[in-house]
C-alpha cells in the first residue's frame, strides 16, 4: 500500500475530525483546572509512551513518535467520548492543551535521556 503524502494526510485528518459525529461542542474557557490536567496528563503520557518505545529497543525517532501519537491519540479519544450525547462536548481548547502537553512531554523526555 502506498503512503499518503503529508500534504494529503493533514486535510484528510481534518476532514475525519470534522465529520466525526460529534453531537455537540463544549463552550469552555481557555484556562481552568481541567486545562492544567489535560496539559500535565498529556505530558506524562507522551513521556511514558516514549519510555515504552525505548524499553522495546526501538530507535529514538520511532520511540518519540510513538510517545507523541499515543498521548495525542488518547486526548482525541477522550474528546470524542465527551462529544457523545450527554457528554460535556468536544472541546478544541482541551484538545489544544492536550497537544501542548504532549509536545512538552515529548521534548522533556528527549532532553533528559539523550
Amino acid at each position: 500500500m502506498q503512503r499518503l503524502s503529508v500534504s494529503l494526510r493533514l486535510p484528510l485528518i481534518a476532514l475525519i475530525l470534522g465529520c466525526s459525529g460529534c453531537t455537540h461542542y463544549a463552550n469552555d474557557a481557555w484556562t481552568g483546572k481541567d486545562k492544567a490536567e489535560h496539559f500535565v496528563g498529556s505530558a506524562v503520557l507522551a513521556a511514558a509512551g516514549t519510555a515504552y518505545g525505548d524499553r522495546q529497543g526501538w530507535n529514538e525517532a520511532r520511540s518519540r513518535s510513538f510517545g507523541l501519537m499515543f498521548s495525542v491519540g488518547l486526548g482525541a479519544a477522550k474528546e470524542l467520548y465527551d462529544s457523545r450525547e450527554g457528554g460535556s462536548g468536544w472541546s478544541w481548547k482541551d484538545f489544544s492543551w492536550d497537544i501542548a502537553g504532549a509536545a512538552v512531554g515529548y521534548s522533556a523526555y528527549h532532553l533528559t535521556h539523550y
